[in-house]
């Protein structure tokens, strides 16, 4: 079986796929690897280095995609200029990439039409046996991490208490939205550089996780579970909706920096911090909004921009993995390689859609749609 892994073209995107390391194991364990020209060397991978691990440097990307078994992408696969890769595709290949399906129902129907077999990495359910493999909280690790640094750079005070000649200087106030893994290793940073930080989140069974990476837990108590199981949380019903923003606006109006990072099943971004909210902050205090790519859970945010409202910082990065392309690569390839080598049976892989993990990651196959969510999605597109 051949696996391609052409460069990645999307804007701002330094990552790639499969790492040297990877293909050694790969190869070693029966897979052909075609890796296209300058692939890796965004991260700092070169050519040479593909090279020596076992794998196919390919200059012509139409040959890679030609040649290629399945395909693997860090970025859903793009439709038009620079290249059109999904026309690229053929009837049963396979594609392993983060399509984020139900962000891109044109892709996947695109996808379906050509018959080719996706599996999306971000819906692997989040269960003991799939962590190796998941790359949604591997970048989402990286997220709250950079998210961190970045409110502590953007903040006009220090973040740790200082005492110095002049006087003691007290900690900033960091608050963090969402305690899933962007907003637990946004906490963690947030204390390692000095911050007082609090949090919040609509599960109340993360508590325990908050306060054990260092902050103070502050919520409310919901008329309604707003767990959606694997980690991910719920929409709110509008009574919690309603307590929920009062606790936002006390909680954001006593903090320096917000970090938000809440998503709805990991993809759709609630807006908990309204304009008034924003207005009832600090001048001076900073929003870095983690949540951009799925609209942001700030009404002010601009996906990709900074704005100011009222003297308050609003920033809302877009791809923040891709700015720690290297270790980012290298956590994408080994999440990717655990997948394909789970189902690497007598050197041929297979598509066991009585596996839990195979049938959350499988999102068109023999050229159907056979994805719950993505269905609903494609539908709504056609106008069904």
């Amino acid at each position: 079986m051949k696996l391609g892994v052409p460069r990645e073209l999307a804007r701002g995107e330094k990552r790639v796929a499969l790492v040297p390391e990877s293909v050694k194991k790969l190869t070693q364990a029966g897979f052909g690897v075609l890796v296209e020209h300058g692939a890796g060397e965004r991260a700092y991978f070169p050519d040479k280095a593909y090279l020596e691990a076992g794998a196919t440097v390919e200059r012509d990307p139409g040959l890679l995609f030609g040649e290629a078994d399945c395909v693997l992408k860090v970025g859903t696969p793009l439709s038009g200029d620079p290249r059109d890769e999904v026309s690229l595709m053929r009837s049963g290949q396979m594609l392993l990439s983060s399509l984020m399906p139900t962000r891109n129902p044109g892709v996947v129907k695109g996808l379906m039409e050509r018959g080719v077999t996706s599996f999306s990495t971000d819906t692997i359910p989040r269960t003991t046996r799939a962590q190796a493999m998941d790359t949604l909280s591997a970048m989402a690790s990286i997220a709250g991490y950079k998210g961190a640094l970045m409110a502590a750079m953007e903040l006009s005070r220090y973040a740790p208490m200082l005492t110095t000649a002049a006087g003691t200087v007290l900690p900033a106030k960091f608050f963090v939205i969402g305690a899933g893994v962007a907003g637990l290793q946004a906490i963690a940073t947030a204390r390692r550089i000095g911050a007082t930080v609090s949090a919040t989140d609509v599960r109340p069974e993360v508590k325990e996780q908050i306060e054990s990476v260092g902050a103070k837990y502050v919520g409310i108590q919901l008329k309604n579970n707003a767990s959606a199981g694997g980690g991910y949380a719920a929409e709110l019903t509008e009574e919690d909706k309603a307590r929920q923003r009062e606790l936002l606006a006390e909680q954001c109006a006593l903090s320096h920096a917000v970090i938000t990072t809440a998503l709805i099943r990991g993809v759709h971004a609630p807006k908990l911090i309204s304009a008034e909210i924003v207005r009832r902050m600090k001048p001076g205090a900073v929003i870095i909004d983690l949540a951009a790519e799925g609209g942001g859970n700030c009404e002010l945010s601009r996906p990709g921009e900074t704005v100011e409202e009222g003297g308050v910082r609003i920033v809302a990065p877009l791809n923040l993995p891709s700015t720690m392309a290297t270790d980012a690569s290298i956590l994408w390839s080994r999440n990717v390689t655990n997948f394909l080598l789970a189902f690497w049976k007598d050197k041929a892989f297979k598509v066991d859609m009585d596996d839990e993990i195979m049938r959350g990651a499988v999102i068109t196959h023999q050229g159907s749609i056979v994805h719950p969510w993505v269905k609903e999605a494609v539908a709504s597109l056609n106008g069904a």
